[in-house]
């Protein structure tokens, strides 16, 4: 999403191999990226910011990343069941191949925003091949399928810009959901996304939000795959899991994930995953009405500065230059709930479950973004994991269930 800081955002790749299955669904692993690598991210980009400060380092250096393994399975049908790999409740990663053979990316499935794109060949600041084995490239001449466009790409994150050109070519989504002539963008220089893509293990993004996102005026690959009868239901769903397997289901859901009945929730703006929150209340604070964006793309919850600030000084987390709060791990245990209260019914997420804790660090999951003509909230992952959610594309909805 344009307004997002990468700090903020989370990654998502999958690997996948393929097998048939009676129910039509085809299923596709997924890793998830390990707390360890995302607190040792966070305390390194604090004592940057503390030596660009001119002040002393406040901790050592931070702990060495952590490889999860990826497993994956894909069955036929006209949609598709992403399992993700649950790696320590951090980062989620999956990956979809561009091209004719199929060249393949690894990529964030990112709500919160709409266009697809992954580094070209001879990208500049696209990674070092001695991090993760460096970045997966886009190379246009070696796809049969590929089609010029050449139209100028630029996105301005909250860490910087990254540019590029649009370029025409066949996506797969596991091995059933071909999507021809979709309209992507080949990332020339990425520089602007800093240490956090450098570090991170995504090639590029794939935007799962609504056209009204989409730069270049690019047809996202849902709508795209819904147009050509890709998938069987304009739908898709997220069960992330919580240190455990979960699921995305494109082009249905699978109501074996969940238990009860399904909450439906109208977008109040149909751009963004956009909707009314009633309040949202954390022991003595209330934010009263407000509103949000339900968005995979974001590891974290955030909210308004100030709104934020209250909360983490309820619970005693500090402040650091990034505007991010880490609190003493042992008062884990006394942290309140953060209920969300949307459509007369209570969404909580436990206190537990509002810290990412690693190498001694906890990390509090709220973070004070301010977002001009934006969302007053954004529901990332740590909201998501409490809840099997359905994005229903067709009928401008999103739909909140039980998990089991």
């Amino acid at each position: 999403m344009l307004f997002r800081s990468l700090a903020a955002a989370t990654a998502l790749s999958l690997a996948f191999s393929a097998h048939a299955a009676e129910d039509g669904l085809v299923r596709m692993k997924l890793k998830k990226r390990s707390a360890h690598e995302m607190v040792a991210q966070h305390l390194k980009r604090e004592n940057d910011a503390l030596r660009a400060a001119g002040l002393s380092t406040l901790r050592g250096s931070p702990t060495a990343a952590f490889e999860g393994q990826v497993a994956a399975t894909v069955e036929e049908g006209q949609s598709e069941n992403i399992v993700i790999k649950d790696y320590s409740n951090a980062q989620y990663y999956g990956e979809v191949t561009i091209g004719t053979p199929p060249q393949k990316f690894t990529v964030i499935f990112d709500t919160g925003s709409s266009n697809l794109w992954v580094p070209k060949v001879a990208c500049r600041n696209c990674g070092y091949w001695f991090i993760h084995g460096g970045k997966s490239k886009y190379d246009e001449a070696k796809s049969s399928s590929y089609q010029r466009d050449g139209g100028d790409f630029h996105i301005q994150y909250g860490s910087g810009d990254v540019r590029g050109f649009f370029s025409v070519d066949h996506v797969t989504l596991g091995d059933d959901i071909v999507i021809k002539d979709q309209k992507f963008a080949e990332v020339s220089d990425a520089g602007g996304l800093g240490v956090g893509y450098v570090m991170g293990q995504f090639d590029g993004i794939l935007g799962l939000g609504f056209e009204g996102l989409a730069l270049g005026n690019a047809a996202t690959v849902f709508k795209n795959a819904i147009d050509q009868n890709a998938v069987a239901q304009s739908v898709f769903a997220f069960d992330l899991g919580d240190d455990r397997d979960g699921e995305l289901t494109i082009g249905g859901y699978d109501d074996s994930k969940f238990t009860g009945d399904i909450s439906w929730i109208s977008l109040s703006e149909p751009k963004y995953w956009r909707i009314s929150v009633e309040d949202i209340k954390a022991g003595s604070f209330s934010s009263g009405a407000t509103d949000g964006i339900v968005d995979s793309g974001t590891s974290l919850i955030t909210g308004p500065k100030v709104e934020i600030a209250k909360i983490a000084a309820s619970v005693g987390a500090a402040a650091n230059l990034l505007g991010q709060y880490t609190i003493e791990c042992q008062k884990v245990g006394d942290l309140p709930d953060l209920e969300f209260v949307i459509g007369g019914r209570t969404f909580p997420v436990p206190g537990k479950d509002l810290v990412i804790e690693a190498a001694g660090t906890c990390l509090f999951a709220l973070m004070g973004m301010d977002i001009p003509n934006g969302p007053q909230w954004i529901l990332g992952d740590v909201f998501m994991r409490q809840y099997y959610t359905i994005f229903d594309y067709g009928n401008k909805r999103v739909g909140l269930a039980e998990p089991n």
